[in-house]
């Protein structure tokens, strides 16, 4: 960890000293990083990050569930410290998602957690891989409306990376898309400082902006093929609607809850972290213990 925090809140220094691994994987001629934390042969989380983000947006989340669970964080292929490709496609993606899961170690099938464009990423690969994972848990990944990260990036902001003197002024320029009235600040420091590599002149962002160039899959058209157990995250803030969440409801056969976040924008985990991993606790208690409807 490149920065301290002395001023940061108790719960975020904690979660920062749960050690972890850094480890690596191949997928398809490609290097796939990931982060590992908590003891092999546990059931599994693995965590999927946003577009043109990584791992670490999850660290300060994934290291509180160390002590029960063996807990993965996956740099997708062209993000963080993973292989960039000649082409990026969403069943790709999913391929990586399970290959990590496979290489950590983990007891049984593990539930995987996606936010935004990882959210699809989720969708795609309960769609294609539902007898492998226990659960999935789609966070603000709206399906009926467009990618704003997409859409941001084809217009402006993620086409040519810009290129910073030093990495302190490159994190106070970081920004979220879409951005949003609240962050917890030593969340945001950690993140944008893990999102740096140095290049010629400078330091710039890791991931590759072609990531963006694919067209993916309509999430629409995958909801109706889940079969295996999912939970639908929504941001009081954030982009999926009540609307748009009882959509996905309907699609996912009326067997998903919903699950509001309240007071979060549509980076729950930037700006709403403590809520996000006491919803994922009550939900993961609960599909431990109960049985799942089947959907008709």
């Amino acid at each position: 960890m490149p920065q301290t925090f002395h001023d940061a809140p108790a719960w975020f220094r904690r979660a920062l000293d749960v050690p972890y691994t850094d480890c690596n994987t191949t997928v398809d001629g490609a290097g796939i990083h990931y982060l590992a934390w908590g003891e092999p042969g546990r059931p599994g989380l693995v965590f999927v990050h946003g577009g043109a983000a990584h791992a670490h947006w999850w660290t300060h989340v994934a290291a509180q569930f160390a002590a029960v669970y063996r807990v993965v964080a996956i740099d997708l292929s062209g993000h963080g410290d993973s292989d960039r490709r000649d082409e990026y496609s969403l069943d790709r993606w999913c391929s990586e998602v399970m290959a990590v899961a496979d290489d950590a170690d983990m007891a049984g099938a593990p539930i995987v957690i996606g936010h935004s464009m990882g959210g699809l990423v989720t969708l795609a690969t309960a769609s294609a891989h539902g007898d492998r994972i226990a659960g999935a848990v789609v966070m603000d990944s709206p399906v009926s409306a467009p990618d704003p990260e997409l859409e941001s990036a084809r217009r402006t902001q993620f086409r040519d990376p810009k290129v910073y003197p030093d990495t302190a002024t490159a994190i106070g320029r970081f920004r979220t898309v879409p951005e949003q009235d609240h962050y917890e600040p030593c969340v945001m420091d950690h993140v944008a400082a893990m999102s740096l590599r140095p290049t010629d002149g400078g330091v710039t962002w890791k991931f590759d902006p072609r990531i963006f160039m694919p067209r993916r899959s309509a999430a629409n058209e995958l909801l109706p093929d889940i079969t295996c157990r999912v939970a639908l995250f929504r941001a009081e803030h954030g982009l999926v609607t009540p609307g748009i969440g009882a959509y996905m409801y309907e699609q996912l056969g009326r067997v998903a809850p919903v699950i509001e976040i309240p007071l979060a924008g549509h980076h729950l985990m930037l700006d709403q972290p403590l809520l996000v991993v006491t919803a994922l606790r009550t939900l993961f208690a609960d599909w431990e213990h109960s049985v799942p409807f089947e959907r008709d």
